[in-house]
C-alpha cells in the first residue's frame, strides 16, 4: 500500500511542475525574473522542509535542462539547474542550521576527513598551478565547485536522515527515476537514435553518461530484488530491471559495458541471497550470448578490435578503433604531462581535453598526493561497506542496498578508465546519495528501526 507521505510528495511536484508551466506559458516571466523566484521559493522549501527538497533533488539529478555559461580549461562548462538547486538547498539547510541550534553543521562519518582531505589538495594544486601560470583561477573554480557540489550531497543528505522511513522513500524515488529515464531511452531507441542518453543533453548527448547511471542504479535494483520478500517491491524492481537493462545496452558504451562485467562477480560474492540465480544467470549469457544479445551489442564490441588503428598495449600490438586508441592516448599525454608535477598536479581543471579517463585526469590535475586522497576516500567507502553488511546480515534491505552499491562502485571504477566518471554531475548525484545511505545504515536501524534485531528483522521488507 503507498503510504501518505508518496501522495503528498508527488502532489507538491505536480503542483510545482503546473506552476512552472503556467508561469512560463501564460505570465511570460524572464527567465532572470523567474530564477530569482524560483530560488527564493527552493531556498524557504530547503528551511522549512529539507527532506522534501531533497525529494525534488532526486527527480531533478537526471531531469533537469544545462547550459553553458562560459570556458574553461579548454572545453565549454555546462551548468545543469541542479548544479543551482543543490547549491540553494545548501544555503537553505545552512540558515535552518543557524536558527535551530540543536542541528549540527557535520554529522559524524568516517568519510568526512577524507573528502576534506581531497578538498584541500586541490585547493593547494590549484594555487601553485595559478602561481606556476599553468592554470587560471577562472579554470579551475569551476571544477573544484563542482567537485564540493558532489559533497554537497553527501554532507546534506547525512545531516538530513533521521530514519529508516526516510532512507526507503529515498530510495524508492531514485529507483523510479531511474524507470522514468529508461522509458525516454526506449523512446529514443524507438525514434532512431543510434546511441541513447539521458534527457537535455544537447544534440549529440552523453551516452557513457547514461551508461554510467544506469550501471549503478541497476547493481542497486539488483541487490534489493536478490534479499527483499515483499512482493509487490520484487515486482517493480523487476520492471525497472526489464526495463533499465536494455536502455544500458541502447547506449552502446563500452566503458559501462566494461564496468558492469567488473562488478556483476562482486554483485554474486556479497549479496546474501541470489547467489545461484545470479550464477545460473551468468551460464546463461556466456553459453547463449549470441541468442541473448542483440546483434547491435556484438558489432560495438566488434568495432573495437577493428583494424582501422594500430596501438601497443604491455609491449603487444592490437588493431583498434580510433576512439579507443584516442583514449590510449590520452593516458601517454596524460602520464607524460603528470611527471612534469608529479606529486601535486597541475591543478584543477588543466585537463582540459583529458576528460575521458578518471585516473589520468586526477594524477594530471592533483598528482599522487591528490590521487592518495582520492583512493583514501573510495577505500574508506568499501571498508565500511563490508564491515556494515556484516553488521547487518541479518537485514535483507540493507544486504541489498549494500551489495548493489558495492557493485555498483566497482563498475564505476572500470567506467573511469573511459570518462571521467567522478566529474560527472548525473552520475555522482545519485552515488553520494547511495554512499550516504549505506553509511548510515547501521545507525538508524540500531537507533530507529523496530526490526534491529536478527529476530525481528528477517523479512528486512520495505513499505513503498
Amino acid at each position: 500500500m503507498v503510504k501518505k507521505s508518496f501522495i503528498n510528495d508527488f502532489f507538491l511536484i505536480g503542483v510545482i511542475l503546473a506552476l512552472t508551466y503556467l508561469i512560463f506559458t501564460f505570465i511570460g516571466l524572464s527567465p532572470h525574473t523567474f530564477f530569482i523566484l524560483g530560488g527564493l521559493a527552493i531556498f524557504f522549501i530547503a528551511f522549512f522542509r529539507t527532506d522534501f527538497a531533497l525529494v525534488v533533488l532526486i527527480f531533478s539529478m537526471l531531469l533537469s535542462p544545462e547550459f553553458g555559461v562560459g570556458h574553461a580549461g579548454g572545453r565549454e562548462v555546462m551548468v545543469r539547474l541542479d548544479d543551482i538547486f543543490l547549491f540553494i538547498v545548501f544555503l537553505g539547510w545552512m540558515a535552518k542550521m543557524a536558527v535551530s541550534k540543536e542541528l549540527g553543521l557535520l554529522r559524524i562519518s568516517s568519510l568526512n576527513l577524507p573528502i576534506l582531505a581531497y578538498i584541500a589538495v586541490c585547493i593547494i594544486s590549484s594555487i601553485l598551478g595559478i602561481l606556476r601560470g599553468e592554470v587560471t583561477f577562472k579554470g579551475s573554480i569551476f571544477y573544484i565547485l563542482k567537485y564540493v557540489e558532489y559533497f554537497l550531497v553527501f554532507f546534506m543528505v547525512t545531516n538530513n536522515i533521521r530514519d529508516m522511513e526516510q532512507i526507503k522513500k529515498f530510495i524508492f524515488y531514485m529507483i523510479f527515476v531511474c524507470f522514468l529515464i529508461s522509458l525516454y531511452a526506449w523512446f529514443s531507441h524507438s525514434s532512431g537514435a543510434e546511441r541513447v542518453s539521458a534527457p537535455f543533453e544537447g544534440k549529440s548527448g552523453e551516452p557513457n553518461t547514461l551508461g554510467g547511471y544506469l550501471l549503478l542504479l541497476i547493481m542497486v535494483c539488483i541487490g534489493l530484488l536478490l534479499n527483499l520478500e515483499q512482493r509487490n517491491y520484487k515486482i517493480f524492481l523487476f520492471l525497472v530491471i526489464f526495463f533499465a537493462f536494455p536502455a544500458f545496452l541502447f547506449t552502446l558504451s563500452r566503458g559501462s559495458w566494461l564496468g558492469f562485467i567488473l562488478g556483476y562477480p562482486v554483485l554474486i560474492f556479497l549479496t546474501k541471497k541470489g547467489k545461484t540465480v545470479l550464477l545460473g544467470i551468468f551460464i546463461i549469457l556466456l553459453f547463449l550470448s549470441s541468442v541473448v544479445f542483440p546483434k547491435y551489442v556484438y558489432k560495438r564490441v566488434q568495432e573495437t578490435f577493428s583494424k582501422r588503428t594500430e596501438r601497443t598495449i604491455l609491449g603487444r600490438r592490437f588493431n583498434i578503433d580510433p576512439s579507443a586508441a584516442a583514449r590510449i592516448d590520452t593516458w601517454r599525454e596524460g602520464i607524460k604531462l603528470w611527471s612534469k608535477s608529479p606529486f601535486w598536479g597541475h591543478g584543477v581543471g588543466i585537463a582540459g581535453s583529458v576528460v575521458d579517463n578518471e585516473y589520468t585526469r586526477i594524477l594530471i590535475e592533483v598528482g599522487l598526493i591528490g590521487f592518495a586522497a582520492f583512493f583514501w576516500i573510495i577505500l574508506t567507502l568499501f571498508k565500511h561497506s563490508f564491515i556494515n553488511l556484516r553488521l547487518l546480515e541479518y537485514d535483507n534491505f540493507s544486504n541489498g542496498i549494500i551489495a548493489g552499491f558495492s557493485a555498483g562502485l566497482v563498475g564505476l571504477l572500470g567506467h573511469c578508465l573511459s570518462a571521467g566518471t567522478f566529474i560527472i554531475i548525473r552520475i555522482m548525484e545519485p552515488f553520494w546519495f547511495f554512499a550516504a545511505i549505506v553509511m548510515l545504515l547501521p545507525e538508524l536501524i540500531n537507533e530507529t528501526s523496530p526490526s534491529a534485531s536478527p529476530e525481528g528483522a528477517a523479512g528486512g521488507g520495505s513499505e513503498t
